[in-house]
């Protein structure tokens, strides 16, 4: 007999345990609604993310990625605000109630919601195509969240991490023939690193910040746009990782480096003289943070070859929905 739509929120999506812990919690799963108790002096950081099966991840992939990844880029919109994470939503949408696929699903999503003392707190389930919504819900204090409206001419621009490796990872779990196959590249993309701790640290730091998701190039583009300013990138400068250019070579690690998506580094943008709380941040993260360019006031976002002469951005267009 097929499981009920409640049998499958109490085997799979029950977090009554968690959600005791959650002393702003005033009611979670179960009734019509969450009802929350916000902290004093503190703003609330809403982000929502839908993920479509065949657009934002394989259909054939493993259940446990999906339900890792499926929270993973929606912390990371928090990350790129400076929020700590406090709850969030599921509203999940099935062809069937696979329980096998259901099992590993939950089980991908709250091992990395349960590593961030994350509690589910509501959502929805219904049949139709493999969908998955996530709304995460977070907290900064009071007027200091990192927004995209900030940057500065003269600001150093900065990206955590290295950059490419997730659209060479989906390169290569798309293209199943080739012998160019890499573990570390394709867990890059299957599991992607919220970089909430940097984010918490940029507080009051940095002038503007970003996630990496559409495209280095389109998400820096969305930093000038909203602060009425331009940026010049120096491709020599581009973090690259070992194995990225190792399967693909240099070119078109550049390539992916500027207009893959699916990073979820953090981008931002510091004053000159904040450069070694910067290089002492990346330090004592343990996390390579590295400056690629700077924010000028020419309107756009323009590339430099190695030579300093400026280069193509054509290439750089980034993931657009429609």
């Amino acid at each position: 007999m097929p499981i009920s739509e409640f049998e499958l929120i109490k085997q799979y999506f029950d977090d009554s345990a968690a959600q005791k812990q959650c002393a702003d919690l005033v009611l979670g799963i179960g009734d019509d609604g969450a009802i929350i108790s916000p902290r004093p002096d503190h703003d609330l950081i809403v982000a929502v993310d839908t993920l479509v099966a065949g657009v934002h991840f394989l259909s054939e992939a493993n259940p446990y990625d999906i339900g890792f990844r499926s929270l993973a880029v929606n912390l990371s919109d928090l990350a790129a605000m400076g929020a700590e994470p406090a709850w969030f939503t599921l509203a999940l949408t099935l062809p069937g109630a696979d329980e096998e696929w259901l099992k590993e699903f939950s089980r991908g999503l709250f091992e990395l919601a349960r590593s961030h003392q994350l509690p589910l707190i509501g959502g929805d389930t219904t049949r139709g195509p493999l969908t998955i919504s996530i709304q995460v819900l977070g907290y900064v204090p009071s007027a200091q969240a990192l927004c995209r409206s900030g940057a500065k001419v003269g600001d150093l621009i900065y990206v955590t991490g290295s950059l490419g490796d997730a659209a060479g990872g989906l390169s290569l779990l798309q293209d199943k023939e080739s012998s160019l196959q890499d573990d570390y590249l394709q867990t890059r993309f299957l599991r992607p690193q919220a970089r909430l701790n940097i984010g918490q640290c940029l507080r009051g730091l940095a002038h503007a910040a970003i996630d990496v998701s559409d495209g280095l190039l389109a998400d820096i583009g969305h930093i000038v746009k909203r602060s009425g300013v331009g940026a010049r990138i120096d491709l020599a400068r581009l973090p690259l990782s070992a194995q990225l250019k190792a399967v693909f070579g240099s070119e078109r690690a550049i390539e992916m480096a500027l207009s893959g998506g699916d990073d979820y580094e953090l981008c931002f943008c510091v004053a000159p003289t904040q450069a070694d709380k910067v290089a002492e941040l990346a330090k004592q993260a343990d996390l390579a943070i590295t400056c690629i360019g700077c924010v000028d006031a020419e309107p756009g976002v323009r590339l430099y070859n190695t030579q300093g002469e400026p280069a193509d951005s054509t290439l750089a267009a980034g993931y657009q929905h429609f």
